[in-house]
């Protein structure tokens, strides 16, 4: 049997974000390969320090190897000799098997962050269009989309998700949906840069077929014929989704929003989706614009127009969904429809603040996302904690939105929107070992009270160790995947080639 890896994380103010929100003060999390063995409070046991299986968990004689030793996360040192960062060292256990530990004194253990909504090839695009509302930005921005290709796209998307994981994310949720005719496979190239950086990848084949010349917003350049958009989406699902638990790329079907898509291609989107058994993720109630244009041309809000398509369920998530009246918010709970909140794009782009308190109090399934960083140039996961939380406390009061609430949206609350809470989200034995180890003794958060506040409501905590399915994606605040000097001369070359197309 081929051998496993084993991790010892031990001292670390454990945050699990399960059901019972339990958290250990100097607590220990041991991990097998790619799976959490063991989570408590103090010390780890006996059996994880000498390379033995889980009690009443068989290992299959496999034999256990330094995480550290794995393809792709650097080499390991002498047995016993700490590695720095958060005091990680080999040893050998008593039955002669490497071990990894390490010391998570001084640092806060969370599940690792989930973004549930992102449109990765904006990474070209910060900064232009900079004091507009959603449609006048989406007009200013779409000629400079029509001249994307895989090649830049590619290079975006390892720049978008570079700095996603250097704030914390593992799952990295995309939607593309702009195609112009010649450009090569973009989706193949979104895909290359998630297995570049580690981080797993949560894409959808968007589509738009309702143009200028018809009467929609997007430019003409931009469409794809219903037909066209339908098989294109079903080869993007044939390609590249992998429906098992362990997956690193999984594909959904995601026409972009009611005003650049025909109903026959929502309604024929939903159907196809269900036969391939993947999600549904859309746009839907971002703006009083995009209101103010369902009820003018369907006589029906975004909520009811979705509905009355097939487009609720459990297997559908939706983005922003800023404005909902309280007849959508039980329509959602009722389905269980999963929110992408997006609160500093929706700041950005003035839209509003989606309702996330009520939302979660009806039950509706909530993560966080960035959004496209042409409109929220930071692209950083971890910081829209501390936005979603005070953004809404303007709306709802103090007490509307606690920080250990803006946790679970970013974790837990995502696993439920992508469908993954079985495998993702919290830190509990049998679920993945998608974790973020975040320094929080430093000179930006040392004598904090709650550890888990220097994360929600404090600057951004540096991070240590960032490991995806067991591996480490990001060690000492680096990159183990690419060099991130690399990475940003790539994004340069890109925005030039695309600017001066």
């Amino acid at each position: 049997m081929s051998a496993v890896s084993r991790t010892i994380i031990e001292n670390a103010y454990v945050a699990t974000v399960d059901i019972a929100g339990t958290e250990y003060d100097g607590g220990h999390v041991v991990i097998d390969g790619a799976e959490i063995v063991a989570v408590g409070p103090g010390a780890a046991p006996r059996w994880a320090l000498d390379g033995l299986g889980a009690p009443g968990r068989a290992r299959g004689g496999a034999a256990v190897r330094g995480a550290a030793d794995a393809p792709g996360t650097g080499a390991v040192g002498v047995s016993g000799e700490p590695r720095g960062g958060a005091g990680m060292t080999d040893v050998r256990g008593a039955s002669g098997i490497a071990v990894t530990r390490v010391d998570g004194t001084g640092h806060l253990l969370t599940p690792g962050l989930i973004n549930t909504h992102h449109h990765l090839y904006q990474w070209l695009t910060r900064g232009i269009a900079q004091d507009a509302i959603l449609f006048d930005w989406l007009t200013a921005l779409y000629p400079t989309w029509s001249k994307i290709t895989a090649d830049t796209v590619r290079a975006g998307a390892l720049g978008g998700m570079a700095v996603g994981a250097l704030s914390g994310c593992t799952t990295m949720g995309d939607h593309h949906y702009v195609f112009p005719r010649g450009s090569g496979d973009i989706l193949g190239g979104i895909v290359e840069a998630a297995s570049t950086l580690g981080v797993r990848l949560h894409g959808t084949r968007g589509s738009m077929d309702f143009g200028a010349s018809q009467g929609g917003l997007p430019p003409d350049f931009a469409v794809e014929t219903t037909a066209d958009a339908l098989q294109a989406s079903a080869d993007a699902v044939a390609r590249y989704h992998d429906p098992s638990r362990e997956a690193m790329v999984k594909i959904a079907i995601a026409p972009c929003s009611p005003f650049s898509v025909t109903a026959d291609l929502l309604r024929e989107a939903a159907v196809l989706a269900r036969s391939l058994d993947v999600r549904l993720h859309t746009h839907g109630s971002e703006t009083v614009e995009e209101d103010a244009y369902c009820l003018e041309r369907f006589g029906r809000t975004p909520t009811q127009y979705l509905d009355d398509l097939g487009w609720l369920g459990s297997d559908v998530w939706m983005a922003h969904c800023v404005h909902l009246d309280d007849a959508a918010i039980t329509r959602f709970a009722e389905t269980g429809t999963g929110v992408a909140h997006c609160p500093s794009s929706n700041a950005r782009l003035a839209a509003g603040i989606a309702p996330v308190p009520q939302l979660l109090a009806a039950g509706v399934p909530v993560g966080l996302g960035v959004d496209g960083s042409a409109s929220n140039e930071s692209g950083e996961l971890g910081t829209e904690i501390r936005m979603s939380v005070l953004v809404n406390r303007l709306r709802g009061g103090a007490s509307a939105m606690s920080g250990r609430d803006g946790l679970y949206v970013a974790t837990m609350g995502g696993a439920r929107v992508l469908g993954r809470d079985r495998e993702l989200g919290s830190i509990e034995v049998g679920k993945l070992a998608d974790l973020a180890l975040w320094k929080v003794d430093g000179v930006q958060h040392a004598g904090i009270v709650d550890p888990v506040a220097a994360l929600t409501l404090g600057a951004q905590p540096p991070l240590s160790l960032l490991l995806v399915n067991g591996r480490a994606v990001v060690r000492d605040g680096a990159l183990t995947g690419a060099d991130a000097g690399t990475v940003a001369r790539e994004v340069s070359a890109a925005v030039r080639t695309l600017l001066d197309a």
